[in-house]
């Protein structure tokens, strides 16, 4: 009754409007006071769920993501991918996958990556006579790239989640699986630009290329300083963020010159904004994961999944699609906090890695950014290329199937996430 209860409040305050943050809190506040648990017990939770020190990680990878969107290294990303895969058939949607993989892998924002990309690509790709709904499908789906290759807050939340999963496994375990969704995107955007009968760009010779490479390459080392400070050892992931968001300050204004007061003003007040949101998600998620641990309510999915099959190949695709109807109706963050404590002692009951869960966590939740009715990219791609959301779902579905054919392939090859995490023990 006590769960029943939780989940009542918790979804009710959903569906009336409420923040998912302030839900989680009001439920967690009915089942305490159900329970007869002093309150005190749920404030002493929610001051434990955010004194982690790696969360402090959080604030500078946000910033940084802001301030290379607003510092124009976006637009010389988008460059260098115009010049490497423009030439190809339908050119400019591979130049979106590809300048996704390489600015998610900066930004670590699949959401900035969306606002930054669709702002300079759809106006060009539409000038070509690239239909709307298809550059709003490419820019959307390729922007998952920001939540699974590295650098990804979303990891961090998930090694709090799951009890101090190291991030640094997270990160160069999210390496080969973020290329491999990129590459089948990159498939069904050839595909489908075959099939509607889209020209290419001429290639503009291995000079501009190697110009545009160079030009670029302060931006790229953005992720080279906080991957690579983590992976070392040298760093924190802490220390690496803070590096990384100096490193990004310096490059967008004195080397590229193009992040304005005007641009810095917003850039600390969106990562403001957004470290806001996430700080309470957290506090009141670790309160909400204290009475779902009193439930046992891990053990009753177990339960749940094996009285239908014994088969651990079922199960995982079960969880699966769980997460994929989740992600679909609730937010990214709050997913993270919520279902790692559920799902995470299932998966280590079949044997699974945490890191690879985090992987395939990270994968379904962030084709969940893409999906109505809460996809937040989606919405956000929609305004940019000026489509309604019902027209770009309906031709969206290749695009769809792509990232779930990299998922099910990260789900049932555990050496596609985990060998370059175990080269590096």
């Amino acid at each position: 009754m006590g769960l029943l209860l939780l989940f009542a409040i918790f979804f009710g305050t959903m569906i009336a409007g409420v923040p998912v943050a302030f839900a989680l809190g009001l439920a967690t506040i009915g089942g305490f006071l159900y329970e007869g648990i002093p309150l005190f017990v749920a404030f002493q939770r929610i001051m434990s769920g955010v004194s982690v020190f790696s969360l402090l990680a959080i604030p500078f990878f946000i910033f940084a993501g802001d301030l290379m969107m607003q510092g124009g290294i976006a637009a010389r990303l988008v460059r260098l991918a115009a010049a490497a895969v423009g030439s190809v058939r339908g050119g400019l949607g591979l130049v979106n996958v590809s300048a996704s993989m390489l600015f998610g892998g900066i930004s670590g924002s699949a959401v900035a990556d969306t606002s930054a990309l669709g702002s300079i690509l759809m106006p060009v790709m539409k000038e070509k006579g690239y239909d709307a709904d298809y550059a709003v499908n490419v820019t959307v789906t390729s922007s998952v790239a920001g939540v699974v290759i590295p650098p990804s807050h979303n990891m961090i939340l998930f090694s709090v989640a799951a009890g101090g999963v190291s991030v640094s496994q997270l990160f160069i375990a999210g390496v080969v699986p973020g290329i491999l969704m990129c590459l089948c995107l990159a498939v069904a955007a050839y595909l489908v630009a075959l099939k509607r009968g889209y020209g290419s760009e001429p290639f503009p010779g291995y000079l501009v290329l190697l110009r545009s490479f160079v030009v670029a390459l302060p931006g790229l080392f953005t992720a080279v300083i906080i991957v690579g400070g983590v992976l070392s050892g040298v760093m924190t992931v802490t220390e690496s963020g803070a590096f990384g968001a100096i490193y990004a300050l310096l490059v967008t204004t004195l080397v590229y010159r193009e992040l304005s007061w005007e641009g810095f003003k917003a850039a600390v007040l969106a990562s403001v904004r957004t470290t806001s949101l996430v700080m309470i998600l957290v506090a009141t998620a670790s309160s909400f994961a204290y009475l779902l641990a009193l439930y046992r309510v891990p053990e009753a999915l177990a339960g749940s999944l094996t009285a239908i099959s014994s088969d651990p190949l079922v199960i995982l695709f079960m969880l699966n699609v769980i997460l994929l109807i989740l992600g679909m109706i609730m937010d990214m963050a709050a997913l993270i906090l919520i279902c790692t404590p559920i799902f995470l002692p299932v998966v280590r009951d079949l044997g699974m890695d945490p890191v690879q869960f985090g992987i395939i966590m990270m994968m379904n939740l962030g084709l969940g950014l893409c999906t109505p009715p809460v996809g937040g990219c989606l919405f956000v791609g929609c305004v940019i290329g000026g489509v309604r959301i019902e027209e770009a779902v309906k031709t969206i579905w290749p695009f769809y199937l792509a990232i779930f054919v990299a998922l099910m392939l990260t789900t049932y090859i555990p050496a596609i996430s985990l060998t370059l995490p175990s080269l590096f023990k």
